[in-house]
Protein backbone atom coordinates (compact mmCIF):
# COMPACT_ATOMS: atom_id res chain seq x y z
CA UNK A 1 0.00 0.00 0.00
CA UNK A 2 1.43 3.37 -1.00
CA UNK A 3 1.48 6.33 1.34
CA UNK A 4 -1.15 8.16 -0.71
CA UNK A 5 -3.42 5.09 -0.69
CA UNK A 6 -3.00 4.81 3.07
CA UNK A 7 -3.88 8.48 3.53
CA UNK A 8 -6.93 8.09 1.31
CA UNK A 9 -8.05 5.09 3.39
CA UNK A 10 -7.64 7.16 6.57
CA UNK A 11 -9.78 9.95 5.07
CA UNK A 12 -12.48 7.44 4.17
CA UNK A 13 -12.34 5.91 7.66
CA UNK A 14 -12.71 9.37 9.19
CA UNK A 15 -15.66 10.08 6.86
CA UNK A 16 -17.32 6.79 7.94
CA UNK A 17 -16.86 7.64 11.62
CA UNK A 18 -18.31 11.11 11.03
CA UNK A 19 -21.26 9.67 9.09
CA UNK A 20 -21.92 7.08 11.82
CA UNK A 21 -21.86 9.74 14.51
CA UNK A 22 -24.19 11.97 12.49
CA UNK A 23 -26.68 9.17 11.92
CA UNK A 24 -26.55 8.05 15.55
CA UNK A 25 -27.25 11.57 16.82
CA UNK A 26 -29.58 12.91 14.11
CA UNK A 27 -31.58 9.76 13.32
CA UNK A 28 -30.83 7.31 16.13
CA UNK A 29 -31.78 9.60 19.00
CA UNK A 30 -28.41 9.23 20.77
CA UNK A 31 -27.79 12.01 23.29
CA UNK A 32 -25.67 12.63 26.39
CA UNK A 33 -28.40 11.09 28.51
CA UNK A 34 -28.54 7.88 26.44
CA UNK A 35 -27.16 4.81 28.29
CA UNK A 36 -23.74 4.01 26.87
CA UNK A 37 -24.72 0.46 25.91
CA UNK A 38 -27.68 1.71 23.87
CA UNK A 39 -25.62 4.48 22.32
CA UNK A 40 -22.83 2.06 21.45
CA UNK A 41 -25.32 -0.32 19.83
CA UNK A 42 -26.84 2.45 17.69
CA UNK A 43 -23.38 3.71 16.72
CA UNK A 44 -22.24 0.18 15.88
CA UNK A 45 -25.17 -0.40 13.55
CA UNK A 46 -24.61 3.01 11.93
CA UNK A 47 -20.89 2.23 11.56
CA UNK A 48 -21.72 -1.07 9.86
CA UNK A 49 -23.98 0.75 7.38
CA UNK A 50 -21.31 3.42 6.84
CA UNK A 51 -18.66 0.84 5.99
CA UNK A 52 -20.93 -1.28 3.80
CA UNK A 53 -21.76 1.85 1.82
CA UNK A 54 -18.68 4.01 2.29
CA UNK A 55 -16.02 1.49 1.30
CA UNK A 56 -17.64 0.60 -2.07
CA UNK A 57 -18.28 4.30 -2.68
CA UNK A 58 -14.64 5.13 -1.92
CA UNK A 59 -13.44 2.35 -4.22
CA UNK A 60 -15.80 3.01 -7.12
CA UNK A 61 -16.21 6.79 -7.32
CA UNK A 62 -12.56 7.76 -8.06
CA UNK A 63 -12.44 5.34 -11.01
CA UNK A 64 -15.87 6.37 -12.20
CA UNK A 65 -15.05 10.05 -11.70
CA UNK A 66 -11.97 9.93 -13.92
CA UNK A 67 -14.05 8.51 -16.78
CA UNK A 68 -17.10 10.70 -16.25
CA UNK A 69 -15.18 13.99 -15.94
CA UNK A 70 -13.39 13.31 -19.24
CA UNK A 71 -16.54 12.44 -21.18
CA UNK A 72 -19.54 14.20 -19.60
CA UNK A 73 -19.92 17.96 -19.22
CA UNK A 74 -21.34 19.77 -16.18
CA UNK A 75 -23.97 19.22 -14.74
CA UNK A 76 -24.29 15.78 -16.31
CA UNK A 77 -21.08 14.59 -14.64
CA UNK A 78 -22.43 15.36 -11.19
CA UNK A 79 -25.79 13.73 -12.01
CA UNK A 80 -23.99 10.52 -12.98
CA UNK A 81 -21.93 10.61 -9.79
CA UNK A 82 -24.98 11.20 -7.58
CA UNK A 83 -26.87 8.39 -9.30
CA UNK A 84 -23.92 6.07 -8.65
CA UNK A 85 -23.90 7.12 -4.98
CA UNK A 86 -27.60 6.29 -4.66
CA UNK A 87 -27.17 2.84 -6.26
CA UNK A 88 -24.27 2.06 -3.93
CA UNK A 89 -26.30 3.33 -0.96
CA UNK A 90 -29.11 0.89 -1.77
CA UNK A 91 -26.71 -2.02 -2.30
CA UNK A 92 -24.78 -1.16 0.86
CA UNK A 93 -27.97 -1.02 2.92
CA UNK A 94 -28.95 -4.50 1.71
CA UNK A 95 -25.48 -5.79 2.60
CA UNK A 96 -25.57 -4.22 6.07
CA UNK A 97 -29.03 -5.61 6.90
CA UNK A 98 -28.02 -9.04 5.60
CA UNK A 99 -24.95 -8.95 7.85
CA UNK A 100 -27.10 -8.08 10.86
CA UNK A 101 -29.41 -10.98 10.00
CA UNK A 102 -26.47 -13.42 9.73
CA UNK A 103 -25.30 -12.48 13.23
CA UNK A 104 -28.83 -12.64 14.63
CA UNK A 105 -29.16 -8.95 15.37
CA UNK A 106 -32.16 -8.61 13.03
CA UNK A 107 -34.83 -11.28 12.40
CA UNK A 108 -35.19 -12.32 8.76
CA UNK A 109 -38.86 -11.39 8.90
CA UNK A 110 -37.92 -7.75 9.61
CA UNK A 111 -35.80 -7.30 6.49
CA UNK A 112 -38.37 -5.21 4.58
CA UNK A 113 -39.07 -3.03 7.60
CA UNK A 114 -35.36 -2.40 8.23
CA UNK A 115 -34.70 -1.73 4.58
CA UNK A 116 -37.54 0.77 4.28
CA UNK A 117 -36.52 2.48 7.52
CA UNK A 118 -32.84 2.77 6.67
CA UNK A 119 -33.08 3.63 2.97
CA UNK A 120 -33.91 7.31 3.39
CA UNK A 121 -31.15 7.78 5.94
CA UNK A 122 -28.64 5.94 3.77
CA UNK A 123 -29.48 7.97 0.68
CA UNK A 124 -29.35 11.34 2.44
CA UNK A 125 -26.10 10.56 4.25
CA UNK A 126 -24.37 8.96 1.27
CA UNK A 127 -25.22 11.72 -1.22
CA UNK A 128 -24.40 14.55 1.22
CA UNK A 129 -21.05 13.19 2.36
CA UNK A 130 -20.29 11.78 -1.11
CA UNK A 131 -20.65 15.20 -2.75
CA UNK A 132 -18.43 16.83 -0.12
CA UNK A 133 -15.75 14.14 -0.34
CA UNK A 134 -15.87 14.04 -4.17
CA UNK A 135 -15.47 17.81 -4.42
CA UNK A 136 -12.59 17.75 -1.96
CA UNK A 137 -10.81 14.91 -3.76
CA UNK A 138 -11.25 16.60 -7.15
CA UNK A 139 -9.71 19.83 -5.92
CA UNK A 140 -6.94 17.94 -4.13
CA UNK A 141 -6.12 15.89 -7.24
CA UNK A 142 -5.94 18.97 -9.45
CA UNK A 143 -3.69 20.83 -7.04
CA UNK A 144 -1.50 17.74 -6.63
CA UNK A 145 -1.16 17.46 -10.41
CA UNK A 146 -0.15 21.11 -10.65
CA UNK A 147 2.41 20.67 -7.87
CA UNK A 148 3.86 17.52 -9.43
CA UNK A 149 4.10 19.19 -12.83
CA UNK A 150 5.86 22.19 -11.30
CA UNK A 151 8.33 20.05 -9.34
CA UNK A 152 9.00 17.90 -12.40
CA UNK A 153 9.75 20.99 -14.47
CA UNK A 154 12.09 22.37 -11.81
CA UNK A 155 13.92 19.03 -11.60
CA UNK A 156 14.33 18.92 -15.39
CA UNK A 157 15.65 22.47 -15.43
CA UNK A 158 18.13 21.71 -12.66
CA UNK A 159 19.41 18.76 -14.68
CA UNK A 160 19.60 20.88 -17.83
CA UNK A 161 21.82 23.41 -16.04
CA UNK A 162 24.41 20.64 -15.61
CA UNK A 163 24.79 20.30 -19.35
CA UNK A 164 27.73 22.45 -20.33
CA UNK A 165 26.47 23.31 -23.83
CA UNK A 166 23.06 24.54 -22.56
CA UNK A 167 23.96 25.81 -19.08
CA UNK A 168 23.32 29.52 -19.56
CA UNK A 169 20.08 29.19 -21.59
CA UNK A 170 18.63 26.61 -19.18
CA UNK A 171 19.42 28.88 -16.25
CA UNK A 172 17.65 31.83 -17.85
CA UNK A 173 14.55 29.78 -18.74
CA UNK A 174 14.39 28.25 -15.27
CA UNK A 175 13.97 31.75 -13.82
CA UNK A 176 11.17 32.68 -16.24
CA UNK A 177 8.85 29.69 -16.39
CA UNK A 178 8.57 28.98 -12.62
CA UNK A 179 7.95 32.71 -12.13
CA UNK A 180 4.90 32.50 -14.39
CA UNK A 181 3.64 29.31 -12.75
CA UNK A 182 4.02 30.61 -9.20
CA UNK A 183 2.17 33.82 -10.09
CA UNK A 184 -0.69 31.78 -11.53
CA UNK A 185 -0.87 29.59 -8.41
CA UNK A 186 -0.92 32.74 -6.27
CA UNK A 187 -3.90 33.99 -8.30
CA UNK A 188 -5.72 30.73 -7.56
CA UNK A 189 -4.87 30.98 -3.86
CA UNK A 190 -6.24 34.53 -3.74
CA UNK A 191 -9.63 33.36 -5.10
CA UNK A 192 -10.12 30.32 -2.86
CA UNK A 193 -11.48 32.14 0.28
CA UNK A 194 -14.12 34.18 -1.53
CA UNK A 195 -14.85 32.31 -4.77
CA UNK A 196 -14.13 28.55 -4.59
CA UNK A 197 -15.94 27.91 -7.88
CA UNK A 198 -13.79 30.49 -9.61
CA UNK A 199 -10.71 28.90 -8.06
CA UNK A 200 -11.77 25.54 -9.47
CA UNK A 201 -12.19 27.01 -12.94
CA UNK A 202 -8.80 28.65 -12.68
CA UNK A 203 -7.26 25.35 -11.59
CA UNK A 204 -8.59 23.72 -14.76
CA UNK A 205 -7.18 26.59 -16.84
CA UNK A 206 -3.86 26.22 -15.06
CA UNK A 207 -3.82 22.53 -15.98
CA UNK A 208 -4.27 23.55 -19.62
CA UNK A 209 -1.39 26.00 -19.33
CA UNK A 210 0.81 23.37 -17.73
CA UNK A 211 0.04 20.90 -20.49
CA UNK A 212 0.85 23.54 -23.11
CA UNK A 213 4.15 24.33 -21.42
CA UNK A 214 5.20 20.74 -20.77
CA UNK A 215 4.22 19.54 -24.25
CA UNK A 216 6.84 21.84 -25.65
CA UNK A 217 9.47 19.47 -24.27
CA UNK A 218 11.68 22.35 -23.19
CA UNK A 219 12.09 23.67 -26.76
CA UNK A 220 13.42 27.24 -26.60
CA UNK A 221 11.30 28.34 -29.60
CA UNK A 222 7.59 27.84 -30.28
CA UNK A 223 5.23 29.24 -32.97
CA UNK A 224 3.69 32.59 -32.11
CA UNK A 225 0.18 31.05 -32.44
CA UNK A 226 1.07 28.57 -29.68
CA UNK A 227 2.41 31.39 -27.53
CA UNK A 228 -0.86 33.28 -28.08
CA UNK A 229 -2.82 30.27 -26.84
CA UNK A 230 -0.88 30.38 -23.58
CA UNK A 231 -1.36 34.15 -23.32
CA UNK A 232 -5.12 33.89 -23.87
CA UNK A 233 -5.39 31.25 -21.11
CA UNK A 234 -3.25 33.41 -18.84
CA UNK A 235 -5.40 36.49 -19.48
CA UNK A 236 -8.55 34.42 -18.87
CA UNK A 237 -7.14 33.43 -15.47
CA UNK A 238 -6.18 37.01 -14.62
CA UNK A 239 -9.56 38.27 -15.87
CA UNK A 240 -11.20 36.10 -13.20
CA UNK A 241 -8.90 37.67 -10.65
CA UNK A 242 -9.25 41.33 -11.74
CA UNK A 243 -12.67 41.37 -13.43
CA UNK A 244 -13.39 44.50 -15.47
CA UNK A 245 -10.15 46.06 -14.23
CA UNK A 246 -8.37 43.99 -16.88
CA UNK A 247 -9.24 44.94 -20.45
CA UNK A 248 -7.31 43.53 -23.38
CA UNK A 249 -7.28 43.47 -27.18
CA UNK A 250 -5.30 41.18 -29.50
CA UNK A 251 -4.47 41.97 -33.12
CA UNK A 252 -2.11 39.61 -34.92
CA UNK A 253 -1.03 39.65 -38.58
CA UNK A 254 -2.25 36.37 -40.05
CA UNK A 255 1.18 35.72 -41.54
CA UNK A 256 2.96 36.22 -38.22
CA UNK A 257 1.37 33.30 -36.40
CA UNK A 258 3.86 30.69 -37.67
CA UNK A 259 6.91 32.70 -36.62
CA UNK A 260 9.06 30.93 -33.99
CA UNK A 261 9.44 33.03 -30.82
CA UNK A 262 11.12 32.35 -27.47
CA UNK A 263 8.92 30.17 -25.32
CA UNK A 264 6.84 32.27 -22.85
CA UNK A 265 8.28 35.51 -24.25
CA UNK A 266 4.92 37.08 -25.09
CA UNK A 267 3.52 35.84 -21.80
CA UNK A 268 6.38 37.65 -20.02
CA UNK A 269 5.45 40.93 -21.74
CA UNK A 270 1.77 40.53 -20.93
CA UNK A 271 2.49 39.55 -17.34
CA UNK A 272 4.62 42.69 -17.02
CA UNK A 273 1.64 44.85 -18.03
CA UNK A 274 -0.67 42.99 -15.64
CA UNK A 275 1.78 43.43 -12.78
CA UNK A 276 2.69 47.10 -13.31
CA UNK A 277 -0.41 48.50 -15.01
CA UNK A 278 -3.47 46.48 -13.92
CA UNK A 279 -2.64 45.22 -10.44
CA UNK A 280 -1.68 48.48 -8.63
CA UNK A 281 -4.54 50.62 -9.97
CA UNK A 282 -8.14 50.55 -8.67
CA UNK A 283 -9.39 51.20 -12.20
CA UNK A 284 -7.08 48.65 -13.78
CA UNK A 285 -5.72 49.17 -17.28
CA UNK A 286 -6.12 48.25 -20.94
CA UNK A 287 -3.60 46.00 -22.69
CA UNK A 288 -3.17 45.85 -26.47
CA UNK A 289 -1.19 43.00 -28.08
CA UNK A 290 -0.06 43.40 -31.70
CA UNK A 291 2.17 41.41 -34.05
CA UNK A 292 3.12 42.71 -37.50
CA UNK A 293 5.32 41.48 -40.35
CA UNK A 294 7.82 43.74 -42.09
CA UNK A 295 9.94 41.99 -44.66
CA UNK A 296 11.60 39.05 -42.99
CA UNK A 297 11.13 40.39 -39.47
CA UNK A 298 8.33 40.26 -36.91
CA UNK A 299 7.53 42.98 -34.39
CA UNK A 300 5.49 42.10 -31.29
CA UNK A 301 4.14 44.99 -29.22
CA UNK A 302 2.44 44.91 -25.83
CA UNK A 303 1.02 48.32 -24.93
CA UNK A 304 -0.80 49.41 -21.78
CA UNK A 305 -2.17 52.68 -20.40
CA UNK A 306 -0.76 52.17 -16.91
CA UNK A 307 1.53 54.47 -14.90
CA UNK A 308 4.74 53.17 -16.52
CA UNK A 309 7.98 52.19 -14.84
CA UNK A 310 8.73 55.70 -13.70
CA UNK A 311 12.27 56.45 -12.57
CA UNK A 312 12.96 52.94 -11.28
CA UNK A 313 13.58 51.48 -14.74
CA UNK A 314 13.81 47.73 -15.22
CA UNK A 315 15.60 46.11 -12.25
CA UNK A 316 18.14 43.32 -12.65
CA UNK A 317 16.48 39.92 -12.53
CA UNK A 318 13.19 41.39 -13.77
CA UNK A 319 11.32 39.30 -16.34
CA UNK A 320 12.06 41.82 -19.12
CA UNK A 321 15.77 41.80 -18.31
CA UNK A 322 15.77 38.01 -18.41
CA UNK A 323 13.89 38.03 -21.71
CA UNK A 324 16.47 40.43 -23.16
CA UNK A 325 19.23 38.00 -22.10
CA UNK A 326 17.36 35.10 -23.71
CA UNK A 327 17.00 37.03 -26.98
CA UNK A 328 20.74 37.72 -27.03
CA UNK A 329 21.45 34.06 -26.30
CA UNK A 330 19.15 32.80 -29.07
CA UNK A 331 19.56 35.46 -31.77
CA UNK A 332 22.67 37.45 -30.97
CA UNK A 333 22.31 40.97 -32.39
CA UNK A 334 19.50 39.95 -34.78
CA UNK A 335 16.76 40.50 -32.15
CA UNK A 336 16.00 43.47 -29.92
CA UNK A 337 13.84 44.32 -26.92
CA UNK A 338 12.69 47.95 -26.82
CA UNK A 339 10.97 49.62 -23.87
CA UNK A 340 9.16 52.96 -24.12
CA UNK A 341 7.60 53.57 -20.70
CA UNK A 342 5.69 56.78 -20.01
CA UNK A 343 2.70 57.62 -17.80
CA UNK A 344 -0.53 56.43 -19.46
CA UNK A 345 1.35 54.75 -22.33
CA UNK A 346 3.98 52.05 -22.07
CA UNK A 347 5.09 49.90 -24.99
CA UNK A 348 7.40 46.91 -24.79
CA UNK A 349 8.35 45.59 -28.23
CA UNK A 350 10.29 42.58 -29.51
CA UNK A 351 11.76 42.58 -32.99
CA UNK A 352 13.20 39.34 -34.31
CA UNK A 353 13.81 37.55 -37.60
CA UNK A 354 11.04 35.35 -38.91
CA UNK A 355 13.56 32.55 -39.42
CA UNK A 356 15.57 31.72 -36.27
Amino acid sequence: MTRETFRYALRIFAANVAASTLVAVAFGGVALSTPWRDGLRVFGIAFLFSNCIGIPVAAALPRLGRRVWDRVAFPGNWMVMIAAMMVLAVAGSVLAITTLMVFGAVPASDFVEWFAGSLRISLITTVTIGIVVTGYELMRARLDQATIALRTKERDEAEARRLATEAQLASLESRVQPHFLFNTLNSIAALIPGDPAGAERMTAQLATLLRSSLDAGGAPLVPLDEELTIVRDYLAIERVRFGDRLRFEIGIDEHAGRTPVPRLSLQTLVENSVKFAVSPRPGGASIVIRATMTGGRVRIDVEDDGPGFGSMGVPAGHGLALLDARLKMLYGNRATLKIDSQPARSIVAIELPREP
